[in-house]
């Protein structure tokens, strides 16, 4: 069973799946016997909720995995049962969390669930009615969230949507204080990676190596795209175009996508300015949706080229806020807004040419 698992649904699985009598969990747990009703009676409540009903479905067919004295009879429909996603460990759990809870913090963000898909998705509402997707989770990752209720439904029916509850933003501020540590230098913000090239520094931070306390620079409730997009030229025109922001969110998605792959990695450093000096390494092999993504980030960044990467890396991809960037990039102030308009414009077009309009499928 996986550490993250619930107290309370650990005692409804040993009581509904094992039969262990409630007195006798009240005696290992050190609490009373109504204490353990009411957490059997509160898990029962919520299996009306797919995610959850999905979740305990599939931790109670791992307890029912382990051996018993009893004898147990063939099983002639295992090859005709779909086959399942793993159930994710806690490292997992926490670090997909991370990356998720955040999307979910932004205005108008719901995570959109549909039972005969393997993922879910994260989507947005946006100016004009529309919505953009912002983010892809496997649904072991959003049953377990759901279990351990860091999100709520909201809309029942064919797709079911969810929002951040009020535990889950707790979560989220613990868990931005203390960030998970991402497997082979991977992370959702960024940070030093394992594996760099010998003599790789950052020309534009001499104090990198200098112990600090990092800080969040921008407003976990949207994205430097989402609070650009609402600003107004001297003509009263929005500052970044819709257009704009989804091609800043389409590369978002396939940076996000690029990392749900554990046994790849890629560098994503080395299309910074500090790493032009080396040769820009093409994605790791692999297969299937993650493998595609990575090659997709790499065809853009490489399509923009110095300087125009670097500000659409950090603002798009490691939400750094444009004060940050410009500083790190040694840019005058107010200037990167310019340059990140114009590093969009070329992305866009850069989408338009190679994927076209609405982009690849989720997968």
């Amino acid at each position: 069973m996986p550490e993250w698992v619930p107290i309370g649904a650990r005692n409804y699985l040993a009581h509904t799946e094992e039969g262990a009598p409630i007195r006798v969990l009240a005696r290992e747990a050190g609490c009373h016997a109504s204490t353990i009703l009411r957490r059997i009676r509160k898990i029962e409540m919520r299996r009306d909720d797919p995610l959850i009903d999905a979740a305990l479905c599939r931790l109670g067919a791992v307890r029912a995995k382990r051996p018993t004295t009893r004898p147990r009879q063939k099983d002639t429909t295992a090859m005709a049962q779909p086959q399942m996603t793993p159930i994710p460990d806690q490292p997992t759990l926490q670090r997909e969390a991370l990356r998720v809870l955040r999307r979910l913090a932004e205005t108008g963000a719901v995570l959109a669930v549909a039972p005969e898909m393997e993922k879910a998705v994260v989507v947005r509402d946006i100016a004009g009615g529309g919505s953009t997707r912002t983010a892809v989770v496997d649904s072991g990752v959003a049953q377990a969230m759901a279990l351990k209720n860091w999100i709520t439904s909201i809309s029942t029916g064919r797709v079911t949507r969810y929002q951040i509850t009020r535990a889950g933003r707790a979560k989220l501020t613990a868990m931005l204080k203390h960030p998970p540590k991402a497997a082979n230098g991977l992370a959702e913000a960024q940070g030093p990676f394992e594996h760099a090239g010998p003599g790789w520094q950052d020309s534009h931070d001499p104090e990198q190596d200098a112990p600090r306390r990092q800080r969040i620079r921008y407003c976990l409730a949207e994205s430097p795209l989402s609070a650009l997009s609402r600003r107004k030229d001297k003509d009263g025109q929005p500052f970044l175009s819709e257009p704009l922001v989804q091609a800043g969110e389409r590369l978002r998605e396939d940076f996000e996508l690029a990392q749900m792959d554990s046994k790849t990695t890629q560098n994503w450093e080395g299309f910074l300015t500090a790493g032009t000096s080396t040769s820009r390494s093409a994605p790791q092999g692999g297969d299937g949706a993650p493998h595609e993504a990575r090659a997709r980030v790499s065809a853009a960044l490489a399509h923009l080229g110095p300087g125009l990467s670097d500000v659409v890396l950090r603002c798009c991809c490691y939400l750094e806020g444009l004060e940050t960037t410009e500083k790190r990039l040694g840019w005058s102030a107010r200037s990167g807004k310019v340059v990140l308009r114009i590093a969009l414009i070329r992305l866009r077009r850069h989408y338009d040419e190679t994927i076209g309009a609405g982009g690849p499928m989720i997968g």
